[in-house]
């Protein structure tokens, strides 16, 4: 829109708004002609195009000038056209003027200000940029200052939070998510505001929707600050409260101070600051609120602490803080390093520390009292009228700084620690930092502050790398820094390729004076020595993170005092937690340099036996856990090739903790086990190995982990191969047999089959064959080899009954009704699905076989047109997968129902079921489900009339199974897409 004054310029036509958008799109610069026809005409111009651009830009000037304007707006400039900005407003070049006003008034620390600025640029907006204009480069443009529309308001909205306007927000943010519900920091900000304002309960609800939704159209989770702040409010971290800012100028200035410390000595005790230092930035800003927290009282003492890991940076983090409030202190800024851990040196004691102070404070040193007690008593009556900052710095004990702090007055101690001193109560409670690693991008920019930032800048993809390797851990990565620093004919490929074997690395990152493994030897010492054992013995795992029982298990021990022992690491550093898992329990990990040396210790102080023995014992009690979780969950008859190595005994109290729901248990455990399998494996204990993913195949099944039931069986099976076990190989080559089937892939399943049945018969094992005639039997059906696939269910069904196993039985039998049911005969499929039923439902808790019989038998119901009784039948199955959390199973059963639903006529409750299903199956990682739901989706909505939806699910579903290689289900989806064609499912 043009105005002048109150008057808006009529713009005619759709030509004269482009060309006028486009020029206002790039004001004081030249629009060449050829662009103006390019965009007018969408590159298909007529032979007359120029000539009526010129028109437009005549009459455009027309129109401005019948409203008073007597100067040229438009210039002609060759080879083109121009708007003079001069003596004119627009809109966008306000707009960004005071956004940048806004940002500044940010990086200022002026909030108020900022918001002002915002809120003037945000109200320039009437609706969306550019409407009614047509054409790509309009459009793009307009979709530009739409996007950065909602930057600024994304902006605005989180200055306005900073000032505490959560509740005010919280109506405009919901309609903001609702418009765009993938934009993370607009979510982030709902959920903050929701939090802050009390509603605790909805800001998790607006998480888990927007995990849902992410998850849904994007098939990732939310990004990492959501995650955090997600994680932060189930903790009530008190970070998140509200605090209010201080604006630049209104903290005090200390003037008063430094006048009554004239005549005072005014020491400056703090090492040089870090070169190269990098990140930390919410550290430093949680550090400032030492400063912010005396607030009006400026006598108030604050105490903060920074604790980490040994090489983490905290002394590097200190002194960048005490360098940056130096001026907040005018009294002076004393430094100690106390030497908690310095083998070298004893440990500085209070009354040295506190005699050097008090000199360095003006006290005379013969005015030094002798005792401890006079010392400290003068200490702090020194500090009460003085503004002081102390920096304690490599504190073991809580006992080394007590006497160290102030008594009253407005002095900051600020103390740095491996060790969490929990005797210390930090005030404000955000003074208390936990230093983690270096996030990748700011671990990248320390290595170019030393290296160069040109050669980090030249390889990429190595940088981060080489920050990896270092764990993204400051020490490692200044000393990795340094060496390629003083090698310039090195490449960062080079240092990264020597640092990948992880045998050498703590060597290459411990030469010279800064040694990794030197800082961690200092903390091992003090470690009491059965914490230190059980750290060794953790190296010995590759697994990526881990609960008590598996240190119960390395020490052959209690879980409780492995419990305390892993805290005990914790607290020393050693250790990390990684949260919550879904069974309940605490999952720790090491960082990697962290565990190489504790592997390396072990490989010192632990003979090879132990070391082979505390491997075993953990094996083992996986092992019987996974069995365990897997006879919960296919029930007490359930028959599976069980692996000949050893279990361990596990209490049973631990056992019914952790397997409340066993599925939830290997969901828990799927990296670790998958670990474990590939160690027990290279360490040649195949029987463990291969015993564990039979256990497993539950998970892989109900959860679709297709590349990692391949990844194990395959590993397994190397180890069975090895060591010639026939029965490993073959349960091996079955369960990858099964995994071909999954994928479809009918014969390379069909060859893995036919191997593991030779197998078997050579070794005798006749239960081991009659399950791999089962799984032929399936493969006989999906190719449509009905009489070969009955005759061998009708072999193996006697074999399965005689050895017990009843799921196996119950699983023969429903594949015989779904073999009768492809045959055209109903009746036989309910008679054969209701035995199989009746076999599922004498096994104790084996609900996956109930619910694959009874999906049999609904489907058979269906068959026959028995709707009611096919719809109980599918409802029930629905309960079942859903109490087990199998989502593959949640959707198979809800396409039945839905299928049963629109036969009956229900169609919008069929509609709502068929969603449902396909929402089941995208969780699932499924094509050939989310195909077959999509086909039906598409024919339903096609019979109703509505062929547009129709025929996109079913192009779908089309392009799903000639992905995935389906021929027959390729012409059904073909077929079914051509009837849609021909106009009968058309809307009319």
């Amino acid at each position: 829109m043009v105005t002048v004054g109150e008057r808006t310029v009529q713009v005619g036509g759709a030509r004269q708004r482009t060309i006028l958008a486009l020029l206002l799109l790039s004001p004081g610069r030249i629009v060449p002609v050829d662009t103006l026809v390019d965009v007018v005409w969408n590159g298909r111009p007529p032979a007359t195009a120029r000539t009526q651009v010129a028109i437009v830009i005549a009459a455009l000037r027309k129109a401005i000038k019948s409203e008073g304007i007597a100067e040229e707006v438009i210039a002609t400039a060759h080879p083109g056209y121009l708007l003079r900005p001069d003596g004119h407003v627009l809109d966008t070049v306000t707009f960004s003027g005071l956004v940048g006003e806004a940002e500044e008034a940010v990086r200022t620390h002026r909030p108020a200000d900022a918001a002002r600025c915002y809120a003037e640029a945000l109200a320039l907006w009437r609706g969306p940029a550019l409407a009614g204009v047509t054409g790509q480069l309009v459009e793009d443009e307009a979709a530009r200052w739409e996007e950065v529309r909602i930057n600024a308001y994304e902006a605005m909205t989180g200055v306005q939070l900073e000032l505490g306007r959560h509740q005010l927000l919280l109506p405009e943010l919901a309609a903001a998510v609702r418009e765009h519900p993938l934009r993370e920091r607009a979510r982030y900000h709902l959920i903050l505001a929701q939090y802050r304002s009390g509603r605790r309960a909805e800001a998790m609800e607006s998480f888990r929707e927007a995990r849902r939704q992410f998850i849904d159209e994007l098939g990732m989770d939310p990004g990492p600050e959501l995650q955090e702040l997600h994680d932060a409010i189930l903790r009530d971290d008190p970070s998140l409260a509200f605090e209010p800012p201080v604006q630049q100028g209104d903290a005090t200035d200390g003037a008063g101070d430094a006048l009554a410390a004239r005549g005072r000595v005014v020491p400056s005790e703090l090492p040089p600051d870090v070169p190269g230092f990098a990140g930390r930035g919410a550290e430093l800003d949680a550090l400032d609120t030492l400063v912010d927290g005396q607030g009006q009282d400026s006598r108030a003492s604050t105490v903060g602490l920074i604790t980490g890991v040994a090489g983490v940076g905290k002394t590097g983090l200190a002194v960048r803080w005490a360098h940056r409030v130096t001026e907040q202190y005018p009294d002076g800024r004393l430094f100690a390093d106390l030497r908690g851990y310095d083998e070298h040196h004893a440990p500085t004691t209070a009354g040295d520390i506190l005699s050097r102070f008090l000199r360095s404070l003006g006290v005379d040193s013969d005015d030094v009292p002798n005792g401890l007690e006079d010392r400290i008593a003068l200490y702090r009556s020194v500090l009460a009228e003085r503004r002081v900052l102390i920096v304690l710095d490599n504190v073991r004990t809580f006992a080394q700084i007590r006497p160290l702090l102030p008594g009253s007055g407005g002095s900051t101690v600020l103390v740095t620690s491996r060790e969490q001193l929990e005797q210390l109560v930090t005030w404000p409670q955000r003074g208390r930092v936990h230093l983690g690693v270096l996030p990748e991008a700011d671990s990248v920019e320390l290595l170019g502050r030393i290296v160069g930032e040109a050669r980090i800048q030249a390889a990429p993809e190595d940088s981060a790398r080489l920050a990896e390797l270092c764990d993204r851990l400051p020490l490692a990565l200044r000393i990795a820094a340094a060496r390629l620093a003083s090698k310039p004919h090195w490449t960062v490929r080079h240092l990264v390729t020597r640092l990948n074997d992880g045998r050498r690395r703590l060597d290459e990152l411990s030469q010279g004076e800064s040694q990794v493994r030197a800082s961690f030897e200092l903390s091992y010492r003090y470690l009491h020595k059965d914490a230190a054992r059980l750290y060794r013995l953790l190296g010995l795992l590759g697994v990526p993170d881990f609960t008590t029982w598996v240190g119960a298990a390395l020490l052959d021990g209690d879980v409780m005092d492995a419990e305390r022992l892993i805290e005990h690491l914790v607290d020393a550093q050693f250790l990390e937690v990684v949260g919550v898992d879904a069974t309940g329990q605490l999952r720790y990990r090491f960082q990697n340099l962290m565990r190489l040396y504790a592997e390396e210790l072990a490989r010192e102080e632990e003979s090879e036996e132990e070391r082979l023995a505390a491997c075993e014992r953990v094996f083992q009690s996986c092992l019987t856990i996974a069995e365990r979780a897997f006879r919960r969950e296919n029930g007490s008859g359930s028959g599976i090739a069980h692996g000949d190595g050893t279990r361990r005994e596990i209490d049973s109290v631990l056992l019914e903790e952790l397997l409340v729901a066993p599925l939830e248990w290997f969901e828990a455990e799927r990296l670790s086990l998958v670990a474990v399998v590939e160690q027990a494996a290279d360490l040649g204990m195949d029987g463990l190995a291969w015993g564990l993913v039979m256990s497993m195949e539950v998970l892989f099944t109900s959860r679709n982990y297709l590349e990692d039931w391949r990844h194990c069986s395959e590993y397994a099976l190397g180890a069975a191969r090895a060591a010639g076990n026939l029965r490993g190989r073959a349960a091996m080559e079955q369960q990858l047999g099964l995994v071909e089937m999954r994928l479809r892939r009918l014969t390379e399943s069909t060859v893995r089959q036919e191997a593991a049945l030779a197998l078997y018969t050579e070794a005798g094992d006749a239960l081991g064959r009659a399950l791999v005639l089962s799984d032929l039997a399936v493969i006989n059906r999906l190719r449509g080899e009905c009489d070969q696939g009955m005759e061998r269910l009708r072999e193996a069904l006697p074999v399965l009954r005689a050895a017990g196993d009843r799921a196996s039985e119950a699983y023969a039998l429903q594949n015989m009704a779904q073999f009768a049911l492809d045959q055209g005969r109903p009746e036989a499929a309910i008679e054969l699905s209701r035995e199989a039923v009746r076999v599922c439902e004498s096994i104790q808790g084996d609900q996956h076989s109930l619910a694959m019989a009874t999906h049999r038998m609904a489907g058979a119901h269906l068959a026959l047109g028995q709707l009611e009784e096919a719809e109980g039948a599918f409802a029930r199955v629905v309960d079942i997968v859903r109490s087990r959390s199998d989502l593959l199973g949640l959707a198979h059963a809800l396409l039945g129902l839905a299928e049963t639903r629109l036969q009956a006529g229900a169609s919008e409750a069929a509609e709502q079921t068929f969603l449902e299903a396909l929402d089941a199956a995208r969780r699932t990682r499924s094509p050939m489900i989310e195909g077959q739901i999509r086909l039906s989706l598409g024919r339903a909505y096609g019979d109703r009339g509505d062929g547009e939806a129709g025929r996109a699910h079913i192009a779908e579903a089309l392009a799903v199974f000639r992905r995935i290689g389906s021929p027959p289900w390729e012409e059904k989806a073909a077929a079914a897409l051509q009837r849609l064609g021909e106009g009968s499912g058309q809307r009319t």
